[in-house]
């Protein structure tokens, strides 16, 4: 019997430290983010929240009036590495892109958030995309981190 306590403890710190070990390849997550055809700006009601959540994974895209592009990805790269457990993984704001990774506190289970801006005459348009990299459900952790960042950027 201790022998099979012994070996699933040691599957178990395995899988442990596979999840935070294993290495984050920014040719896969940082990549330019999908935008539907078509997709276009959507009028939200007063204190209606502009993310997205699926299972997995979630989506923002927010308008910010009057505000040069390089320095709103600047202050939200600012926000992001304010955030617990987060660090830059791939890009800097004169890309226009940026990819952050955030870990969870627990188990290390690695979330990646991507966020572009663009310039749309006096406006920019920045646009996240937050998703897991293992299991079928973040518990809503996308949508909430996307929420405060852009409650935080000044969005709605």
């Amino acid at each position: 019997m201790k022998r099979v306590l012994y070996a699933l403890l040691i599957v178990i710190a395995g899988g442990m430290a596979w999840i935070r070990l294993a290495p984050d390849d920014p040719a896969r997550w940082h990549v330019a983010i999908f935008i539907e055809p078509g997709g276009g700006w959507t009028l939200l009601p007063p204190g209606a929240s502009p993310v997205t959540g699926g299972a997995n994974d979630a989506r923002a895209s927010v308008t910010i009036f009057d505000a040069d592009s390089r320095a709103v990805l600047e202050r939200l790269d600012r926000i992001a590495m304010a955030s617990p457990r987060t660090a830059r993984l791939a890009g800097r704001p004169e890309e226009g892109r940026i990819t952050w990774i955030t870990r969870s506190r627990v188990f290390g289970f690695p979330d990646y958030t991507t966020a572009e801006v663009r310039a749309e005459g006096p406006v920019t348009v920045v646009t996240f995309y937050a998703r897991a990299r293992y299991g079928r459900g973040d518990f809503g952790v996308n949508a909430a981190r996307l929420g405060d960042w852009v409650s935080r950027l000044g969005g709605p």
